[in-house]
């Protein structure tokens, strides 16, 4: 992996710059400068050059200029695009909270970097099974285009708050969330 001239310390003052929130990378175009050595793995730890990157505080900075580009991931900033290594997904989902809206109940994900994800119309959850385990791997939507990983803690809140209900034949465990029904799963499976 090239290490381009990319520096941590003077990336992270760029996109403090950038303010709080999301900033509008999709208005950003800058010119890709190559991979760093830069990787999140499956269960949300973020590493360096081999290192891992223990700072929050740091990790939080960069997951809000992270951007997925035809497969690929990347931290953009308006002046460079540098490719980094996801092993499954970007984000962590650690939290799980039921909110009561005047269309009924919202699941609200919370990410180990402090995002915050309504399912519903706009974001989906959907499980897929762990090729190298067979277990349920489930996932939502969380912003252009990628996605979060769903604990194992937080998936078994889920089971725990699903109810039972007959779909093409088979019980299935289901959530409702701003009206829309999501499927965790067979019943006889889970």
């Amino acid at each position: 992996m090239s290490q381009p001239g990319f520096d941590l310390s003077e990336a992270s003052k760029a996109i403090e710059k950038s303010g709080e929130g999301i900033p509008p990378l999709d208005q950003w175009n800058p010119e890709f400068c190559g991979d760093i050595d830069m990787r999140i793995c499956r269960d949300g730890k973020w590493f360096y050059q081999g290192t891992i990157i223990g700072r929050p505080a740091m990790v939080k900075l960069f997951s809000r200029v992270l951007w997925l580009e035809e497969g690929k991931y990347f931290l953009k900033t308006p002046v460079e695009k540098v490719g980094i290594e996801v092993e499954d997904a970007p984000f962590l989902m650690t939290e799980v909270h039921i909110l009561n809206s005047e269309n009924g109940p919202e699941y609200q994900f919370v990410s180990a970097t402090g995002d915050k994800v309504v399912i519903g119309k706009n974001h989906s959850l959907w499980v897929e099974e762990c090729s190298e385990t067979s277990e349920p791997s489930p996932y939502i939507d969380v912003r252009f285009g990628m996605k979060g990983l769903i604990h194992r803690n937080v998936f078994y809140q889920l089971v725990e708050m699903a109810v039972e209900q007959e779909i093409d034949g088979k019980v299935m465990l289901v959530i409702e969330s701003q009206g829309e029904t999501f499927i965790l799963g067979d019943v006889t499976l889970i």
